[in-house]
């Protein structure tokens, strides 16, 4: 037979929330077993993170109090809009961690059996964020804040205790695989920094510089024949202004933007030393800000793929950045980047090296879209079995 469940409110559950107080740390990482206060990025979506904690100054440490403890959750009361409300359950206690006055603990309600690790994933679920992110006040654009009013008396559907048991145990097993997909997608990555080194960072290819095969681009769109309208960031490389913005910024007159075509390169000159430049991979071809470098490369010298891996290696990162040094405003122009020297191995050495980086490269896409579809599932699942569309039982 199949218990109803009971429309409650988050304080029928635990008894209260405790929380920390505000001490002076140290700018470091501490030891495991050091006195630290923990950061309210200590709890995200889910995930609680001890090393992200400053060491407490002795002078703080006899003010500290309040220390995770295993079977618990903890939320961050006063966050960024998006984090605001954010909690993780603990599994385990840390006696050299303190709660800061920003971050809640739960006090476990006597003769109330509740499974803590079914509240955690109700408090994440995407109503309860939603919820929560709603009640968030605050006159800071960066910081809101929730009561503990607001929280204790938030309405939740209560199965019986062995669904709530049930519901834990099922979305924790997609916890695992996004947890196992994740750490798999880390080593990976290392490998790949790895590789990147050792095969085109290699001392004894020959060197010579870019200019030896890089030429500058600096066709105008004159007859305004192209609208598409693209930006270059450090983290997704050619995007859409609107994308990265939230709307189109660009001026009405496009006449004197530069052209740029698939497999060409663009860099922001003033952000390069960050990362932004890429080679157009997504569209035929767009136009993009006067500020922009447009450049092409002779693929008859230089695998386009080798140098686009050479970009992103640490050697290339240095060189970018030891260029922009030079200058008052750290901006690199095409004469300071054509003089980077550059790794020039044989072109048929270059493809072969291009090709076991792709390879690693896509691997890597793969498991990340592997991990994407994990929690696209589980968020699938936190909203049907939270919600009790779906009973599930031991």
């Amino acid at each position: 037979m199949m218990h109803p469940w009971k429309n409650g409110r988050i304080k029928d559950l635990i008894e209260s929330l405790e929380s920390g107080v505000s001490v002076n740390g140290e700018d470091r990482i501490p030891a495991d077993n050091e006195p630290a206060v923990l950061k309210v990025s200590a709890v995200t979506y889910g995930v609680f993170d001890p090393t992200a904690s400053k060491p407490i100054i002795k002078n703080d440490l006899g003010r500290a109090k309040c220390n995770p403890k295993a079977g618990q959750i903890i939320i961050s009361r006063s966050n960024t809009p998006d984090l605001v409300g954010a909690s993780a359950y603990i599994d385990r206690s840390y006696p050299a961690r303190y709660l800061p006055d920003k971050l809640w603990q739960t006090v476990p309600k006597k003769n109330v059996n509740v499974e803590m690790r079914w509240l955690a994933y109700f408090l994440a679920s995407p109503w309860a964020r939603f919820q929560l992110s709603r009640l968030a006040t605050g006159t800071s654009s960066s910081m809101k804040n929730i009561t503990k009013s607001e929280l204790l008396t938030l309405p939740v559907p209560i199965p019986p205790l062995s669904d709530q048991t049930a519901i834990a145990d099922l979305l924790s097993t997609w916890d695992a695989a996004i947890e196992k997909t994740e750490k798999l997608i880390a080593a990976k990555e290392r490998r790949f920094l790895w590789l990147l080194s050792r095969l085109i960072s290699d001392k004894r290819h020959p060197r010579g510089h870019i200019r030896d095969f890089a030429t500058e681009v600096s066709t105008r769109n004159r007859d305004e024949a192209i609208s598409q309208v693209l930006s270059v960031t450090n983290h997704s490389g050619f995007v859409l202004p609107e994308d990265q913005f939230e709307r189109r910024v660009a001026s009405s007159d496009l006449s004197n933007y530069k052209v740029v075509r698939r497999g060409q390169y663009a860099y922001n000159p003033s952000r390069i030393n960050v990362g932004s430049i890429a080679r157009l991979n997504d569209w035929e071809k767009g136009v993009l800000s006067p500020m922009y470098v447009v450049f092409a490369i002779d693929e008859d010298k230089i695998d386009s793929d080798f140098f686009l891996h050479w970009l992103f290696s640490h050697e290339a990162k240095q060189r970018i950045k030891k260029s922009a040094q030079g200058s008052v405003r750290e901006t690199v122009s095409f004469g300071d980047f054509a003089a980077i020297p550059f790794p020039q191995p044989p072109l048929d050495k270059q493809r072969e090296i291009a090709e076991i980086l792709n390879t690693a490269r896509k691997e890597i896409e793969l498991l990340k879209t592997l991990a994407d579809f994990y929690r696209q599932q589980k968020r699938g699942l936190m909203q049907i079995l939270l919600t009790g569309r779906w009973r599930v039982t031991s």
